[in-house]
């Protein structure tokens, strides 16, 4: 029955059964703090959020959860960011088990690789990598949390930062601020970034810069999403700095993690609108094809800039020397607009269940859950539970992929039959 269903379909179960497994976890008295209740609800949102690698919360995780509790949002997170195949496939590995063909398929799917050849090794690569890259990230960020608790607490915010920082999600355990308090920490700031950055940039990329080590050799899914995101950190962060009162790493790190990560070094209830604004299009765009996080893909975005390019100056769709088939350029507009689609549904019914909160709240709101980032104003802990249910919707749909979820029942053929054509107006 399960081998019948389609790799996307199985995926799509996949994640929702570890949110249903994940979110009974959760709810049981053994995660929470001591005389600490939690409904099945705000477990349940919980559990997609960490799954989702969101970091949306409407409890305070460092109060309301214990030890247990941590570990299995921290494991939750974990899978979300490598990929229900991906794990599925290491455990095989692990045990010895043969992977078949289709294993190979829901790995190809889940990360959107070209090829069935040398996927097996390429789990293992992705595994020794997420191991190195959350260890020493970890062995780091524990020179600062030791100052400030107890040697075993310490190590535990270390593993727990690490984890969430890599796979671009916004839950931390220190408390209700998010790293807040480490606004001014410089050497902080620079380990979580760098750890986010690489989580966001994706595995095929750290490959491929790891083995070519020249940006020239690299392939044009590399440079494309290297480009995109230098821009975006960059242009974000000279805006930020220009729109709001804070340091110039206040502005960086805030340019970084707006692309799906989450964490916050200051209140953006306090931010202006215009502050606002910049954060929504980095979160919109967010990360890149087969990383740890979500939105529309810097990917996307590079290839809809390069058409808009190429149709003001009337030539051919080309970056890098290398023309962009027609196929990819329909793609990314479709992806556009279905996510801007997903995005004003969320607002829209948030406004409708919720209709206290400003405009800017509530599309900052669901442009943080579609993209995966879990940034926000304040509103998440105060929103109703039809509100909640719209934002893990919109949650699931952003990790997932809209795309996805509206193939699940499978493509059709292209069809030979074509009609006469007809000019409209367009503009």
């Amino acid at each position: 029955m399960i081998k019948r269903m389609r790799p996307v379909q199985m995926i799509i179960l996949s994640f929702l059964s570890i949110i249903f497994i994940g979110s009974i976890l959760l709810v049981l008295p053994l995660s929470h703090s001591q005389d600490v209740s939690l409904s099945y609800i705000d477990a349940l949102f919980t559990a997609v959020s960490a799954v989702c690698v969101t970091g949306l919360v409407v409890v305070d995780t460092s109060v309301t959860f214990n030890v247990f509790g941590k570990i299995v949002i921290a494991i939750l997170i974990q899978i979300g960011g490598l990929g229900v195949a991906c794990m599925g496939v290491s455990l095989a590995l692990f045990f010895r088990r043969r992977i078949g063909i289709y294993q190979r398929q829901l790995i190809k799917e889940s990360w959107n690789v070209n090829s069935y050849q040398g996927l097996v090794a390429l789990v293992r690569v992705v595994l020794r990598i997420t191991l190195v890259i959350e260890g020493v990230g970890a062995l780091l960020s524990l020179l600062v949390f030791v100052q400030d608790y107890s040697f075993i607490d310490a190590i535990g915010i270390s593993i727990f930062h690490a984890i969430a920082a890599f796979n671009n999600a916004g839950f931390d355990i220190i408390g209700s601020s998010s790293l807040i308090q480490y606004q001014n920490n410089i050497y902080l700031n620079i380990i979580t970034a760098i750890m986010i950055i690489l989580g966001g940039i994706g595995f095929m990329v750290m490959l491929d810069v790891y083995q070519k080590k020249n940006f020239h050799h690299l392939s044009l899914q590399s440079k494309a999403v290297i480009t995109t995101t230098t821009v975006l950190i960059l242009g974000g962060m000279m805006l930020l700095k220009c729109s709001e009162n804070i340091s110039w790493i206040g502005a960086f790190f805030q340019s970084v993690t707006a692309r799906t990560a989450g964490f916050a070094t200051y209140n953006l209830g306090e931010f202006s609108n215009a502050g606002l604004m910049i954060m929504m299009i980095l979160m919109f765009i967010g990360a890149s094809s087969g990383s740890t996080g979500g939105g529309l893909k810097t990917n996307t975005i590079f290839v809809i800039m390069c058409e808009i390019k190429s149709t003001i100056l009337h030539t051919h769709c080309v970056a890098f020397k290398r023309e962009i088939s027609e196929f990819m350029i329909q793609h990314a507009f479709v992806l556009l607009g279905i996510s801007l689609g997903v995005v004003l549904l969320c607002t829209y019914f948030v406004s409708l269940f919720d209709p206290t909160f400003t405009m800017s709240q509530v599309l900052f709101e669901s442009v943080s859950a579609f993209s995966t980032t879990g940034l926000s104003t304040g509103i998440t802990s105060l929103l109703s539970n039809g509100s909640k249910i719209v934002l893990m919707i919109t949650m699931f749909t952003g990790r997932v992929g809209a795309w996805s979820i509206l193939t699940i029942g499978g493509r059709k053929e292209l069809s030979e039959v074509h009609y006469s054509q007809e000019d409209i107006m367009i503009g």
